[in-house]
Parts: C-alpha cells; structure tokens; sequence
C-alpha cells in the first residue's frame, strides 16, 4: 500500500513538473510574440514618412484632395500641409523652418529661394496658372465691370492682398497702377494677410469688393465674379513647384514633386480652376 501510495505521488509531481514546464514555455512564446509585435510596430513607424510642402493659401481645395488619393497608393507618406501666402512662407523656408517642397503663387518668391540656395534651380518648374478677378458678395446690387468701376461710391471697401508678401495682392498693385487707379484707390483699400482672407472679406459683407483667383472665387457661392481682370495688365500668374534642397526625405519628395506633374494630378487641378501651361 505505502509502494502504491509511492507511485501515486510521484506521477502527481511528475504531472506538476510537466505542467510548470509548459507554462513556462507559453510564457516565453508569449513574451517573444509581444517583442516581435514591438519590433515590427516600431519598424512600420521607422518607415512612416511625413512630407511637409509649404503651399500658397489659394492652393487649399486642390491640394487637399490628394491627402488620401496619395497616402492611398503610398502607404509610407503621410502628407502636411503648411498653407499660407507665398511671401511669407518663402521667409519661414530661408529661416530654416522645415519643409520638403515649395509651392509658390509666383515665380518671384521661388526666384528668391534659389538665389539663396534654398531650392535647387533645376528641382523647380512652373506647373499652374491662374486668373485674377474682381469679386463682390453673391448678394451684392453693385454691377462693375472695369476697375474703374471699383471708384464708384457704392464701394466703399476693396480687398487686396498685403502687396509685399501676397503674390495676389501684388498683382492687384499692378493692374490697378496700370489703370493709374491706384494711389485713388487708397482710402478703399482693405489688406490681408492672404488672398483667403480677403476671401473672407468680400463672402461675409465686410468688404463690398475685392481682387483675388478665380479659384478663390470657384471655391465659394458667397461671392460672385464681377469681372476677369485683363492678363495684359499684370505679370503672368505662374505657380511653380519645387523640391527644398536640406529635405531630410529626398526620395520621397521627388515622388511626390514628379506625381504633381502626371495627367491625374493635373485634370484634379484643372477641376479646381487652375490651368496648365503648354509646356507642362
């Protein structure tokens, strides 16, 4: 009896030593699971790149359609946007604010940025045009047809870009000193800091006219455009696009900088108002 009792506890720590055994051993499958888990979550966010372009304010609608389009196709990119008026980003970029592309209202703040270095002279073109217009509020009784007709007394308050740092504002300078309207037009006179806000003027009553795209002026039913100010008038309206020479994420922002420039991402921008130059 005391040899079978014998035999009985044996087996019973046998069994325990067995189950010890194979709890140990889930414990360490378990624990080189988790690591490995660790391992290939830190390595997808290794691969995560985020591309930041500086972009003028007026590119907003268009630019942000392709926030998925592209992260879609391009699942390590994730897409930033740093909209604001093209002169005052091209001084973020020269003061060393971070960014990978460059998307300029004009030619001259690009100009600017490769004579300083900032962007390299054969990693830039020009890949957009634009209009420039004369809007007033969709409820608006005024009817102008010419800039002259912005000194009718009806119009007490016209919006323009801050001329020295907003491409738009600075076309609206020229036009209206070609139509020798513009030192008249002074006490009128309402500036912004981009053509948006001057958007924002003219759509909620608190300008009665002002000058922006037509793209701006596509993007909303609160305005209506009065007029197309004549081309003739005005430097041509270039937006060219460019890759930041101290990018951290060169490859992928020539991706990005060459997908601008396919027939999708062009009938997207086309969609939008802008026109694409012949040699585009």
């Amino acid at each position: 009896m005391i040899k079978s009792f014998r035999y009985a506890a044996a087996a019973m720590l046998l069994a325990l030593l067995m189950l010890v055994s194979a709890a140990c051993a889930s414990g360490v499958e378990h624990e080189s699971g988790k690591a490995s888990a660790g391992m290939a979550t830190d390595e997808a966010q290794k691969e995560q790149v985020e591309l930041t372009v500086s972009a003028a304010v007026s590119l907003t609608d268009a630019l942000s359609e392709f926030q998925n389009l592209y992260e879609s196709t391009h699942a390590g990119v994730r897409l930033h946007f740093n909209f604001g008026g093209s002169g005052a980003l091209q001084k973020q970029l020269e003061q060393g604010v971070p960014a990978d592309l460059f998307f300029s209202a004009a030619v001259k703040q690009m100009k600017q940025l490769v004579e300083k270095q900032v962007v390299n002279s054969n990693d830039q073109m020009s890949l957009l045009t634009n209009e420039l217009v004369v809007i007033v509020p969709s409820d608006s009784k005024a009817i102008v047809s010419s800039e002259a007709g912005l000194l009718e007394d009806r119009l007490r308050t016209v919006a323009i870009g801050i001329p020295d740092s907003v491409p738009a504002g600075s076309y609206a300078k020229e036009a209206l000193t070609n139509a020798g309207l513009w030192d008249q037009l002074q006490p009128k006179l309402v500036q912004a800091k981009d053509v948006r806000q001057v958007l924002q003027y003219v759509s909620t009553g608190n300008a009665d006219a002002g000058i922006v795209y037509k793209t701006d002026a596509l993007s909303t039913s609160d305005v209506n455009i009065a007029y197309v100010i004549a081309p003739s008038t005005h430097t041509a309206i270039e937006y060219p696009l460019g890759i930041v020479a101290a990018t951290k994420h060169r490859e992928e922002a020539e991706q990005f900088y060459r997908y601008l420039q396919t027939e999708e991402a062009l009938n997207i921008f086309e969609k939008y108002g802008f026109s694409i130059p012949s040699s585009s």
